[in-house]
């Protein structure tokens, strides 16, 4: 149905600064999950986190608020990280054998816990580019993960509706775990659901084949997700993304973690969020762009009904 895009992605093993072999290539690790003695920095590893050597924000300096006129300036302060998901070159996130997947979504908590310790960070973002058209340069398998000095405007809207959504006439339920029930309920929607995590194409989205996982039980904080949700979510996650390749015909696709920010830093911060938000993944295949009429109404132009799209997915693959 649509063609791989691998244009400008980097190719072969030998030049990659992100195979086994190659570790020279890239800054010393912050993180890596190894076989046993195998030395930091070496081969032995199965996931390995390293900082960007193009970082968006840079952790030296202090944040630094000020004026300028009737605008705000904030210092590019922060972390960047790339979480390399494999020591293979070709081989796919949805690919990994499950046990290995499971470790890359240890790593995206480990990585979270360990920065939110640093009070300058509001919010520590996940996501993965996978293909060119989804802004991938590199074809070796990686996510991505950046600790901003604010709250994303993305991630705050998301903060304030649940808190209206909770409050309003009293209903005091969170708009996720609501979501979740009727798309249980409901099923034609549903792409798979492993255990504690249901995946699903959400109502009226706006993009063909959105996906969203998200556990079904009420969880404000990916930090505070269990091993058995870990396991159920990357088996969901497995499922959905091996299913969009199949029926797509290898997309390019983004796939972004929504969780709680960092509270940390300023009491009373977002009081109410154990209660009115959700930790959630978004998959956005990349099969349309986003052109003048969604820009100029922030309405989306979606060809592809979530009804239709959960059908293709659920019948496609094991």
């Amino acid at each position: 149905m649509f063609e791989r895009d691998e244009r400008k992605l980097s190719e072969g093993a030998a030049e990659c600064p992100f195979c086994a072999g190659n570790e020279s290539r890239t800054p010393p690790e912050v993180l890596s999950y190894r076989d046993g003695g195998a030395e930091p920095n070496r081969p032995g590893w199965q996931v390995r986190v390293v900082p960007d050597k193009h970082p968006i924000l840079r952790i030296e300096g202090d944040v630094e608020r000020s004026a300028a006129g009737m605008y705000d300036i904030t210092r590019g302060v922060g972390a960047h990280e790339v979480l390399i998901e494999t020591p293979e070159h070709g081989r796919e996130f949805h690919e990994l054998p499950d046990d290995r997947l499971e470790s890359v979504f240890w790593a995206y908590r480990d990585r979270i816990v360990d920065l939110q310790k640093d009070e300058r960070f509001r919010y520590v973002l996940v996501f993965k580019n996978k293909g060119f058209a989804a802004g991938a340069t590199i074809s070796h398998s990686h996510s991505q993960i950046i600790a901003t000095p604010i709250t994303p405007r993305t991630v705050r809207q998301e903060l304030e509706g649940g808190r209206r959504y909770f409050n309003f006439n009293v209903r005091e339920r969170c708009v996720w775990c609501d979501i979740a029930k009727e798309e249980t309920a409901f099923a034609k929607r549903v792409v798979v659901q492993t255990g504690s995590v249901v995946a699903f194409c959400p109502y009226a989205s706006r993009f063909p084949f959105e996906t969203w996982v998200l556990p079904t039980m009420h969880s404000h904080d990916y930090t505070a997700a269990g091993k058995d949700v870990l396991h159920d979510l990357a088996r969901a996650m497995k499922m959905v993304l091996a299913r969009l390749e199949t029926a797509l015909n290898y997309p390019a696709y983004n796939f972004v973690l929504h969780t709680a920010p960092n509270l940390v830093p300023r009491p009373g911060y977002w009081t109410t969020i154990a209660d009115d938000f959700h930790w959630h993944f978004e998959i956005i295949p990349r099969l349309t762009r986003v052109k003048g009429f969604e820009w100029g109404t922030g309405f989306y132009v979606n060809p592809t009904p979530p009804e239709m799209a959960a059908e293709v997915l659920r019948g496609t693959g094991a």
